[in-house]
């Protein structure tokens, strides 16, 4: 997934209001009189926020989870995280791996009704990989097809690994046999979209024609926008017929606690009120391990962090947990290393860099900058508004400055173009980080994050001996030997400090009780067409 992406969870958690926004009834009434008359008042209702960043509505761009409604891809996973067929309705392996042959659902269309092909998924990937649209994603999940790097580097226009054998079957060859391919597939990058609606003009996301258990029918801007169910879609239609995301209503709790919206996330601050047993949320909290692991980036190739002594120095004057006492009301975990606790590879006996001040400014010293004094100036670029200071940054900074002596510059980028700002190389020695898993395999985290040519390593680490474990790990068929793999690379990771790993977070979430069918699961997924809404 992602990294943490500044509209990451936008139908969750809003900290923020605008005057003058329509309440929800008032939009009920308004689907209403434009001949979108919800059953029994049968709306599923979120709050959010609104990018103002257009990548962020394309697939093939986008940092986030990617809209799960309008948009699917030939697989998915299900709320037990099984993975399972979606536009493809079967496919086959080859022997060795590398070859796998696809068969496309012949009942599923576009909302506008048309068949959706194998042509489809040739010109979604092939978009994806052009070097024009410069996705930031394409090569970590599509970069396993033969030809897709050769695309990315103008080198070809079509991806050789892909042939249609017709219609509604298609054959994909991958550079080696890798058991985590199919996995990567249902990340928004190898979502199928069509082609006349991307061509239709510069906003065609605003009124897409996906493939998704829902089609957006109204989106004002700043205001709502409004989803109604895809009554032809292939699965069957799903059993709500409305999905309405408020944009900048107001707070998520207190919507939810007037029963304005049916879901939010519970801020830390909210939680011990709503854990109280003796409460009226208690009943109705959800709360569980995600995949996440929050960090900072060393950019190595920028003094002073090319040194890393510098970077161990830096690891070791952070107080992890005071950091989740104070900011989190103790309700992360600290992590040691990359892998989040319910991910396969986490190593319970992993020791990571230990809170040592005395130990940090003594390798600060022993550094070819010989202390906080031959430092240069060093700037730490943060998503965020003007010149507010988010208070995990002032946390590191107050925690750099008296365990070490250094002083630290902060700047803030607009959060909605932040990302874009990261891959661009536009930042400081610093960075806020953060990764999600888009998929439950290691590889996820330790070669995505980090192999020397990964699209996503923003800090530039590269270790030759990283590279060779993990590319070992790629291709190993036994999960035993995959596992070892990917803990030797994770002790590598922690020994060189090409980040400093902060938290594991965890999930906290409230849910009507008229709302059947919610799971809390660990990665993002689809779940409104498993839902449905009683006595609402």
């Amino acid at each position: 997934m992602k990294p943490h992406s500044p509209i990451y969870l936008i139908t969750i958690v809003l900290l923020f209001s605008l005057s003058g926004c329509a309440s929800i009834g008032q939009s009920v009434a308004r689907l209403a009189a434009n001949g979108i008359e919800p059953q029994n008042n049968q709306a599923l209702v979120y709050a959010g926020g609104e990018s103002t960043n257009p990548r962020d509505y394309d697939p093939a761009t986008t940092h986030s989870a990617g809209d799960k409604l309008v948009y699917s891809g030939l697989v998915a996973f299900d709320p037990q995280l099984n993975l399972i067929p979606d536009l493809a309705q079967d496919w086959d392996i080859n022997e060795d791996g590398t070859v796998y042959t696809f068969y496309l659902r012949e009942n599923a269309t576009f909302h506008d009704g048309r068949p959706v092909t194998a042509q489809d998924v040739v010109y979604s990937w092939e978009r994806a990989a052009n070097p024009e649209l410069a996705s930031d994603t394409a090569l970590t999940y599509l970069g396993d097809i033969a030809g897709v790097k050769e695309v990315l580097a103008g080198e070809a226009v079509q991806i050789s690994g892909l042939r249609i054998i017709d219609e509604y079957t298609l054959e994909v060859t991958v550079d080696a046999p890798k058991p985590y391919f199919l996995l990567k597939l249902t990340y928004p990058t190898a979502f199928i979209l069509d082609q006349a609606n991307v061509e239709s003009g510069p906003e065609w996301y605003r009124t897409p024609n996906g493939t998704g258990p829902y089609k957006l029918v109204e989106w004002t801007r700043f205001e709502r926008m409004v989803y109604e169910r895809y009554e032809h879609f292939y699965l069957g239609p799903p059993e709500i017929p409305t999905i309405i995301t408020e944009l900048y209503a107001g707070y998520g709790m207190r919507l939810y606690e007037v029963g304005d919206i049916d879901i939010t996330g519970v801020p830390y601050w909210d939680l011990e009120r709503v854990k109280d047993p003796s409460g009226s949320l208690h009943n109705e909290l959800y709360s569980g391990v995600n995949l996440c692991t929050s960090y900072v980036v060393f950019d190595v190739t920028k003094p002073p962090f090319d040194d890393v002594k510098v970077r161990q120095a830096f690891s070791m004057a952070f107080d992890r947990q005071k950091y989740i006492d104070v900011l989190l009301s103790g309700k992360s975990l600290p992590a040691q290393g990359v892998f989040p606790p319910a991910m396969p590879g986490f190593d319970i006996n992993l020791q990571g860099l230990p809170y040592d001040p005395e130990r940090a400014r003594q390798l600060l010293a022993e550094s070819s900058y010989g202390g906080p004094e031959g430092l240069p100036t060093i700037l730490y670029t943060d998503a965020g508004i003007g010149n507010d200071t988010s208070a995990s940054v002032a946390a590191l900074a107050q925690m750099w400055q008296q365990n070490l002596g250094v002083e630290i510059t902060i700047e803030n980028l607009e959060p909605n173009f932040y990302y874009d700002e990261i891959y661009a190389g536009n930042h400081g020695q610093i960075f806020d980080g953060g990764w999600c898993a888009d998929y439950p395999d290691p590889e996820n985290f330790a070669d995505v994050l980090f192999h020397s040519q990964s699209q996503q390593n923003n800090g530039n680490y590269s270790n030759p001996e990283l590279d060779t474990l993990l590319e070992l790990a790629r291709i190993e068929p036994d999960i035993a030997k995959r596992i070892d793999f990917y803990q030797q690379a994770e002790r590598i990771l922690v020994e060189d400090a090409p980040v400093l790993f902060t938290t594991h977070s965890q999930s906290f979430v409230l849910v009507k009780p008229y709302v059947k069918g919610y799971t809390l699961t660990p990665i993002d997924i689809s779940l409104e067409r498993y839902m449905w809404l009683e006595g609402k």
